[in-house]
């Protein structure tokens, strides 16, 4: 018996057991929060005014600075050199920002920021990790024990992270259906993947063809080039848009930009598989 993907509380009115499941992916519905629109009612109307991708790249950041204090090092890395000779040798204060979780995604998928992201997706919309450093077969188990101490670590909780990933999540969200894919429902993605590694095939039908099981969130890219460097299998994805959290030209400049990145809401996938 499979253990559960999810469990009831969610905040996005779909529940977690039919969010992960290949009929949702098939017939996907939208996962917009409420709560964000009636509480950021004025990024709202800065991206109404927005003119193009520029515009509103640039209104997504001064809203998330202007809310989360963030410093223009947080913002823009080529601002970083800059800030810090204004503020010449004074200490400043570690504030966790979106793009520290990114860029430690980056390196590290099952570290401490992994585990905040997780967390976030878990918080959100009720999908449990499957996977953290380790493959988490049962709850509890040494991966997931891993998983909870390093999600409700405090140095990642002191500027409303989950609030800005709430954000985050709605910007991609808008972008995508305003400039990006307006009219697309699905985008092909590519992942590669070895078999014993986090990624569970759950089924092979044939050949060509496989029920995967990804964790609760999970990198593609949309290159296929580069998913061939990252596995012995190379797994062609159909994605719900509506599972997408962040993508490589969502912003100007990230930690994410150098392999045509996705970061994706897990569960059941059927996709097509080829080896190399």
């Amino acid at each position: 018996m499979r253990r559960p993907q999810g469990h009831s509380s969610n905040l996005v009115g779909v529940s977690a057991g039919y969010l992960s499941s290949p009929e949702f992916n098939d017939h996907p519905e939208s996962l917009d929060m409420p709560h964000v629109r009636a509480t950021t009612r004025a990024f709202f109307e800065m991206l109404a005014e927005a003119e193009d991708r520029a515009d509103a790249v640039q209104a997504f950041h001064a809203y998330m600075a202007a809310t989360f204090c963030l410093e223009p090092d947080q913002i823009d890395p080529l601002e970083r050199k800059r800030a810090k000779a204004a503020r010449g040798d004074a200490t400043r204060r570690f504030r966790s920002s979106y793009l520290r979780l990114l860029k430690g995604w980056m390196f590290e998928t099952g570290g401490a920021e992994g585990a905040v992201l997780k967390g976030w997706v878990e918080s959100r919309f009720g999908l449990l990790p499957t996977w953290h450093g380790a493959a988490i077969p049962q709850i509890p188990c040494d991966a997931w024990v891993r998983y909870v101490e390093q999600k409700m670590n405090s140095r990642f909780h002191d500027n409303a992270i989950h609030c800005q990933l709430d954000l985050v999540f709605t910007f991609c969200q808008w972008a995508l259906r305003r400039f990006v894919c307006p009219q697309a429902t699905h985008i092909t993605l590519y992942r590669g993947i070895n078999v014993s590694g986090e990624d569970m095939v759950l089924e092979r039908p044939d050949k060509r063809h496989a029920l995967v099981r990804f964790n609760s969130l999970t990198s593609f890219t949309a290159d296929r080039a580069v998913a061939e460097c990252f596995g012995d299998w190379i797994l062609t994805v159909r994605v719900p848009t509506v599972k997408v959290v962040f993508f490589a030209d969502l912003l100007p400049r990230h930690p994410l930009q150098g392999e045509a990145e996705y970061l994706v809401l897990g569960g059941d996938y059927f996709v097509e598989m080829a080896s190399l």
